[in-house]
């Protein structure tokens, strides 16, 4: 773990970092304030510090409060200091600062102190990996680790917020998986469990970085595309379809063929959520209408007629 002593003084800077690094920490050092604020602020912070009190221009109080305005990982910070008044210490803990030793110290007190320092950053860093799990677990789908419904509904209404707002253009389309059913039916479900896992490979291979991929239900996915026109979407659609039909998915020992049908609809100003995702189902209906393995587009201003393609 990387340690950062900022002190002044030459004699604390050599002999903490020999202290530190019989303790196994990589230790950075920092002369002034200015080249501690350099580190803290650097791309690859110290997750430990311990800060001279007064130093020329920066001092130890001043670099706590920049440590806690900030947003990245949490740095545990230990001041020390000549001074060994009450209020001194108060004002330490007020502005940040962790835990506090005033020179001179005992070599065996700060050694302790640190590795409590280094025990509580750990287990704040596992209950924050923790939670990101339990988050991660509760927004996306355990199969395919894809968005789930609740999950991408929520997105799309965060993109259509955004297009009102910034009155830029939003598309959205569902991928329906040609005769799934007879996969599972034929071949078992973990077969159909394998051929799903392939398919939404696939797909997310295909569409844009900045697109959302989600599982709607079944075999059906919703992708949200943003800032996207239905000619722009209509061509990131085809290539959804080509990528999934191009080649038999291998589900050891047989090859599967699979293709998708896709039904796509752009917002114009006034829909809604209920509104946008209608019209992609009603072109997905379309699309199974009309042979399956193409896209259609449902257009507000076209909504009896169809087109395999924008124009």
């Amino acid at each position: 773990m990387k340690l950062l002593v900022a002190d002044d003084s030459g004699l604390y800077r050599t002999m903490l970092k020999a202290m530190m690094e019989a303790q196994g920490y990589e230790v950075v050092l920092a002369s002034n304030g200015y080249e501690a604020q350099h580190i803290i602020e650097g791309d690859d912070p110290p997750r430990l510090a311990i800060l001279d009190w007064f130093m020329p221009g920066i001092g130890g109080i001043e670099l706590c409060e920049i440590i806690r305005a900030r947003k990245q990982d949490y740095i545990y910070t230990i001041l020390l200091s000549v001074a060994d008044q009450t209020s001194d210490v108060l004002k330490g803990f007020e502005l940040g600062a962790d835990d506090y030793l005033c020179k001179p110290f005992k070599e065996s007190e700060l050694r302790a102190r640190v590795a409590v320092g280094e025990r509580i950053i750990r287990s704040r860093d596992a209950l924050l990996e923790s939670r990101e799990a339990l988050e991660f677990e509760a927004s996306h789908d355990p199969l395919l680790r894809l968005w789930n419904r609740s999950s991408i509904i929520d997105l799309l209404g965060t993109e259509l917020g955004r297009a009102k707002r910034l009155k830029t253009t939003l598309s959205i389309f569902f991928v329906d998986l040609d005769h799934f059913k007879e996969v599972n039916d034929t071949y078992g479900h973990l077969a159909g469990d394998d051929v799903l896992r392939s398919a939404t490979g696939k797909m997310s291979s295909a569409v844009r970085e900045y697109d959302h991929v989600g599982r709607f239900g079944g075999d059906e996915f919703l992708v949200v595309l943003p800032n996207c026109t239905a000619e722009a979407a209509w061509e990131v659609a085809e290539r959804v379809r080509e990528h999934i039909g191009a080649d038999p998915i291998v589900v050891p020992p047989m090859l599967v063929k699979i293709t998708a049908s896709i039904g796509l609809s752009e917002w114009c100003p006034g829909q809604e959520i209920s509104d946008l995702l209608y019209r992609a189902d009603v072109a997905l209906y379309r699309a199974k209408q009309n042979g399956r393995n193409c896209v259609e587009i449902e257009n507000i201003s076209d909504a009896s007629s169809g087109a395999t393609s924008p124009n």
